[in-house]
């Protein structure tokens, strides 16, 4: 390993990002993968040449990509998730919110990951012991703050969860509308913002265990100290799923509190 996994993690995701900002703009194949959901052009050659690199340096590690499956055999631990543009449908429609995600699992934790904003030139990553954002060569240790109140509400399905909570009633919540101001951003670089003091916190339905799209934010949150649990605020991949994750303790209680009103509503 003449590469630490932690260069290897940023050399990826500059590598799909490089491929993202090539195709912006331009006239895109789509690829339909379920209802209301596709890949580009750009999703699969970017995916492609993450994979490149993480191969060139490790081609004994299994990796799991959002648009061509799981390769390798994985026999010794480690396991890559790449999401090569999250934030596909805004990137369609010329709309800039997009991210490019990879971390690396080892045994059942997540530590080393990035995720790159191709359209700012910023590096978002983690070795799993601090968190720092790169940005012209220079890096800097992200520091989480929720001094700008702004939350944003991942409003995409699946929503397991939605018998006893939904997140778009967030967004109508008199509670909330008071304690915070509300953002729908559709990308997952959203959760990165959170670790870089961007964002107060981000609230979202769903499974996220190896999750290709969550696995990156949440290592980065996670390394910049910021409070992750599920929605039901149990350690993440335990009780009933989800994810809020805040800038600090009190806007995690206040944000669990709202949760907790949605499903005692139900009751």
């Amino acid at each position: 390993m003449s590469i630490t996994d932690r260069d290897l993690v940023i050399k990826a995701v500059e590598a799909g990002a490089a491929v993202v900002r090539a195709h912006y703009g331009s006239s895109l194949t789509r690829f339909e993968k379920s209802a209301g959901d596709f890949a580009t052009t750009a999703d699969i050659e970017a995916e492609k040449a993450i994979i490149d690199v993480l191969r060139a340096s490790r081609p004994d590690d299994l990796v799991v990509g959002e648009e061509s499956g799981r390769t390798g055999t994985g026999g010794n631990g480690r396991m890559w998730l790449v999401d090569p543009l999250c934030g596909t449908l805004n990137y369609a429609v010329h709309n800039m919110l997009v991210s490019v995600n990879v971390a690396l699992r080892t045994g059942t934790q997540v530590g080393v990951a990035a995720s790159a904003d191709p359209f700012t030139g910023e590096v978002f990553w983690t070795d799993g012991a601090a968190a720092h954002v790169r940005h012209g060569g220079a890096d800097k240790r992200l520091a989480p703050s929720a001094a700008s109140r702004l939350v944003d509400v991942n409003l995409d399905p699946p929503f397991p969860n939605e018998h006893a909570f939904r997140a778009a009633r967030l967004l109508a919540d008199q509670g909330f509308i008071e304690q915070f101001r509300p953002r729908v951003v559709s990308t997952t670089l959203a959760v990165a913002w959170v670790a870089a003091g961007r964002r107060a916190a981000y609230v979202t339905d769903g499974h996220l265990s190896d999750s290709v799209h969550f696995a990156a934010g949440i290592a980065l949150c996670q390394a910049a100290g910021c409070v992750v649990t599920g929605i039901d605020g149990q350690p993440l991949h335990l009780g009933t799923g989800g994810l809020v994750v805040a800038a600090d303790e009190q806007t995690h209680v206040a944000l669990l509190t709202l949760v907790g009103q949605q499903r005692a509503e139900k009751d």
